[in-house]
């Protein structure tokens, strides 16, 4: 009896037990005013916070930046044409010098005096020449006798011009015009073709180097416009192509260009680097939409519209394209509303709201 009232007692026990634990996750179901559809009717989408772009007309450039470098128009380094020592230099480092100016001078005495020598006999044999001229006009000498006299004449006027060759190789002489640099040698030394004595430099106009990429290489021409800016210079300066290297260049795939600029206020100095802007072609009213609201995909580009409060999704065909501009040439209007934030979250029929608008 004792064991059957025990038995009891620990059924009633576990069946408590049971109720206690079950109770909280039964009770949902019995709760007054609820019912099951609504226990498992989904929620709402939120609408979404973007910014919205306004589609108008617009003028698109297509551009091309490289960077260059300043070049003179002319340079040589100056130096001798023969040796020897030098006895004078006539010219201030950095100043402007003309073209045909003497700029320094080898010791040439010994020239100048075999040319003195050289011109006293040239004297003798004119006279010489006037008399057997003279004397052939009158059939007194034949005309052999007067063609030696000639010749004598005419060998004699070579060898002093030889000789003023050889005088002129002393000298140093500037080119053309433009700016000397710093010298190398003093007066005193001596100096052979090898020596160099400085270089000289034309300022005006100054070139322009730069490199572009290859797929431009049947766009860019002689006279082509071109601008480019200086550090130190806020307004840019414009120059033009002058010159094209036909030859791409292997390894960058580029090829190179040279423009001239006048410099005529001669601010610029050749070295300096310069950022060069060109600009190929320019489309009026055209579309032209912010880079970021386009969305690269398998099928095609696509871009987000807004239309009644959501976004629809629109495949769209590119044009020109700018740092930070695409032409689209199919898929838009004007008037319309581009979605240019959020467009990774956007989804077709996504409730969108407007926050700039």
């Amino acid at each position: 009896m004792k064991k059957s009232s025990q038995y009891i007692v620990n059924v009633v026990l576990f069946v408590l037990l049971i109720g206690i634990i079950a109770y909280p996750k039964v009770r949902p179901l019995f709760t007054s005013g609820s019912s099951a559809s609504e226990t498992f009717q989904p929620q709402q989408r939120r609408a979404l916070s973007v910014q919205g772009y306004v589609i108008e007309p617009t003028s698109l450039r297509e551009e091309v930046r490289s960077t260059g470098t300043l070049l003179p128009d002319e340079e040589v380094d100056l130096s001798f044409e023969t040796s020897g020592k030098v006895v004078g230099i006539h010219f201030q480092e950095g100043s402007y010098v003309q073209e045909g100016e003497l700029l320094a001078k080898m010791n040439d005495r010994h020239l100048q005096a075999q040319l003195q020598k050289l011109q006293a006999q040239r004297r003798l044999l004119v006279e010489r020449e006037f008399r057997q001229r003279s004397l052939l006009e009158r059939d007194a000498i034949s005309q052999e006798a007067y063609d030696q006299a000639v010749t004598e004449l005419e060998t004699l006027d070579a060898d002093i011009e030889l000789l003023k060759a050889r005088i002129a190789e002393t000298e140093v002489r500037a080119p053309f015009d433009g700016i000397v640099g710093l010298r190398y040698i003093s007066e005193g030394s001596f100096a052979s073709p090898n020596t160099r004595l400085a270089r000289l430099i034309k300022t005006q106009p100054l070139k322009i180097e730069f490199a572009i990429p290859e797929r431009y290489a049947g766009t860019i021409r002689p006279g082509f416009p071109i601008s480019f800016r200086v550090d130190g210079y806020l307004e840019p300066m414009d120059a033009e192509v002058y010159a094209v290297d036909p030859l791409v260049d292997e390894r960058t795939r580029t090829f190179r260009l040279r423009a001239i600029y006048d410099n005529k206020s001669n601010n610029l100095n050749p070295g300096r680097f310069t950022s060069i802007t060109m600009r190929l072609t320019e489309t009026q009213d055209a579309i032209a939409i912010p880079s970021e609201a386009l969305i690269p995909e398998m099928e095609g580009d696509r871009v987000f519209v807004y239309r009644s409060g959501q976004a629809q999704p629109i495949y769209v065909h590119t044009g020109l394209r700018t740092e930070d501009r695409v032409q689209i040439l199919d898929g838009l209007n004007f008037g319309d509303t581009l979605l240019v934030t959020g467009v990774l979250q956007l989804r077709q029929g996504l409730p969108v709201v407007l926050n700039n608008m």
